[in-house]
């Protein structure tokens, strides 16, 4: 059996802009990530709740579903991809790290063009999100080829 395929950087952006193309987990919880790091900014610019504690909680709510979005994200990669051969080089993040923060990035530009910032920050929010997308494409060729290996996160830690 071949193991299914990682979806591309470009599949990926769409997620996280609300379009999911086919239901592969991947995609399914990079829109969920990318919803929450919406929610997240959205929290934070409400003027009246930045001071309070109700802020505070809700963010570390969204935090908190974004951890077990990455780990049970993780642990699909474990289980579904080809297992690495014995000189693979070990990465420093995992799938759904790096895929939380292209949900994060795209979250950033998105913002960022919406409200107007500079041409200079919108090409950083942009290039940033250019890089991380691109890190993921060389990701998952060196996962399928077997010469990467992934660092185990998977397993669940008392907060």
């Amino acid at each position: 059996m071949i193991p299914p395929r990682l979806p591309s950087k470009d599949m990926l952006a769409q997620a996280c802009s609300g379009v999911v193309t086919m239901p592969h987990p991947v995609l399914l919880v990079a829109y969920e990530l990318a919803s929450l790091h919406g929610a997240r900014v959205d929290l934070v610019a409400q003027e009246g709740m930045r001071e309070s504690g109700m802020a505070a909680e809700l963010v570390g709510d969204i935090d908190r579903m974004r951890t077990e979005l990455v780990r049970d994200l993780d642990r699909w990669v474990a289980a579904n991809t080809p297992q690495p051969r014995g000189a693979a080089s070990l990465h420093t993040e995992t799938v759904g790290m790096v895929v939380d923060r292209i949900a994060e990035f795209w979250i950033a530009a998105r913002t960022g063009f919406e409200q107007s910032v500079s041409e200079s920050n919108l090409y950083h929010l942009r290039h940033r999100l250019s890089e991380v997308c691109a890190a993921y494409s060389d990701l998952t060729f060196e996962i399928h080829t077997g010469t990467r290996r992934l660092p185990d996160f998977t397993y669940s830690t008392v907060a």
